[in-house]
């Protein structure tokens, strides 16, 4: 009998559990996976709390993995066994030894990229994707702000901006993260404990303002990023690790100088089949040509997956963190 981490009720750490899981055998579209590398990101904690409720309890937390497939469903032509495969989005279901997911929803490896590599890029690397390419076309010259530029979204975007020419401005929370966040290509870290990063923005710029602010911090760090941004500049709120942002007077928009506001979500930008290998696609471009490194910043056993989310709400991580089966 194969383990996966299920949770039975929604709450803290300690409604996961390492129990008996069989997911059977795939059905038409399917795949059966064996998993080599799950990746953790906050958008399970949303899950475990109930922020964003699963599709049924009990159920498996994880959007993302890699592994090799076992066996395949009627219908499938894209992947057959014994392919090294990747994914990130729903179906939830990563966090375990096996599972069967829509085959429709993986990528194959190229022989460059290791699924504990994969494990800890995918989700993260098609976000940095669609920030940097859907969200705003970040180009060179333009300044850009990202917040929780050590963590994992924040390492890849400010290599991959900086690749395009971008000037990356990031906030961090101590100095080591400073100096994880400078050798990734954020040429000016801001620590936000220490300093007022709105006034720190505004002194780098020259009053002028970024292009566009990444903010995954929600309501601790909302408002204050409107003030970073130049007029007509554009606001990207795609996390709440802080907290829900509270209810917006669209009208401060305008008052703040015409800015654009978006809240985008991964599972929209690579719903369909062609989009996500597009995003598939060029982030191995750019990790196989060396613009982006995936820095694997702590790994921990998948049965101690309640721990590893302990660590990633106390902020104590750094880059992606992948769990092994």
């Amino acid at each position: 009998m194969f383990k996966a981490v299920r949770i039975h009720e929604t709450g803290g750490p300690a409604v996961m559990r390492w129990e008996d899981y069989d997911p059977g055998a795939p059905g038409p579209g399917e795949v059966r996976l064996n998993q080599e590398a799950v990746g953790l990101n906050f958008i399970d904690v949303y899950h475990r709390t109930g922020l964003y409720p699963l599709p049924a309890l009990p159920g498996v937390l994880g959007l993302e993995g890699a592994g090799v497939v076992e066996s395949v469903g009627a219908g499938v032509s894209d992947v057959k066994p014994g392919d090294r495969v990747a994914y990130a989005g729903i179906p939830p279901g990563a966090y375990a030894q096996v599972r069967c997911i829509p085959a429709h929803r993986l990528v194959r490896l190229p022989d460059s990229i290791t699924t504990r590599q994969a494990a800890g890029m995918m989700l993260r690397g098609m976000t940095a994707r669609y920030l940097l390419f859907g969200c705003y076309p970040v180009k060179a010259g333009d300044r850009i702000l990202i917040h929780a530029a050590a963590g994992g979204v924040g390492a890849i975007v400010s290599q991959w901006a900086s690749h395009l020419g971008a000037e990356v401005i990031g906030t961090v929370g101590s100095a080591k993260k400073a100096e994880i966040a400078k050798a990734n290509g954020c040429a000016h870290p801001i620590r936000y404990g220490d300093v007022d990063f709105a006034e720190q923005v505004q002194d780098i710029t020259g009053g002028r303002g970024v292009d566009v602010v990444y903010d995954s911090i929600g309501q601790a760090t909302f408002m204050k990023s409107l003030d970073c941004l130049r007029p007509m500049g554009t606001m990207v709120s795609f996390g709440q690790a802080s907290g829900a942002v509270a209810p917006l007077e669209i009208g401060v928009l305008a008052a703040k100088g015409s800015l654009f506001l978006t809240r985008p979500s991964l599972m929209a930008y690579t719903a369909r089949r062609e989009d996500l290998l597009d995003h598939a696609r060029d982030l191995f471009d750019v990790v196989g040509k060396g613009a982006v490194t995936i820095s694997i910043g702590q790994t921990y056993r998948l049965e101690d997956a309640a721990r590893a989310h302990q660590d990633l709400e106390n902020r104590k991580t750094t880059a992606s963190t992948v769990l092994i089966p």
